[in-house]
């Protein structure tokens, strides 16, 4: 066995630690880098949510059941893959291919001086989508979470397509 063609429960397992190193990762930055997310930034967070408790208890539930433990697997590439896909979004909002969401990339809206004095004061600090607080080799956060993301719903649908016919478990 080579680990792109693993179990399904093995890899459910390494999917789930996988997404948990990305969203420690994360937290990480935040706590102690000193990065607070910006919108998107928690957008990206929730597929890895889904895909550590998804694959956690297909892991543990699932093993005797080859196909409900495949099944599993699609559902938690899809869920990375989903993380992935807001990444490049938010990367490519981040470079400037594209624009973002206003309320963290764009001008504050207000149609009035006094409406936008509000707006300001009530918030204690708007952190922009669309600037890179952070990259390593010219690769911001997003980027990074979207590549690692891609890689482990590839991992994800390459252990689905070894285990076809459920004979692994």
């Amino acid at each position: 066995m080579t680990l792109l063609s693993a179990p399904p429960r093995l890899a459910l397992l390494l999917v789930a630690l996988g997404s948990a190193a990305l969203l420690g990762g994360a937290l990480l930055f935040q706590e102690y880098g000193g990065l607070p997310p910006c919108k998107m930034c928690i957008w990206q967070r929730w597929p890895h949510g889904v895909a550590i408790v998804l694959g956690l208890l297909g892991a543990l539930t699932l093993g005797g059941r080859p196909a409900q433990a495949r099944g599993a697997l699609l559902l938690v590439a899809a869920a990375v893959a989903v993380s992935g896909a807001i990444g490049v979004f938010h990367a490519g909002v981040e470079y400037g291919f594209w624009t973002g969401p206003t309320d963290c990339s764009g001008a504050a809206s207000g149609g009035s001086l006094d409406s936008l004095r509000a707006q300001l004061m009530a918030q204690t600090r708007v952190v922009r989508c669309d600037e890179v607080p952070w990259a390593l080799f010219g690769i911001s956060l997003a980027g990074w979470n979207a590549l690692f993301s891609v890689a482990l719903a590839g991992f994800a649908l390459l252990a689905f397509r070894a285990s076809a016919g459920g004979r692994r478990t």
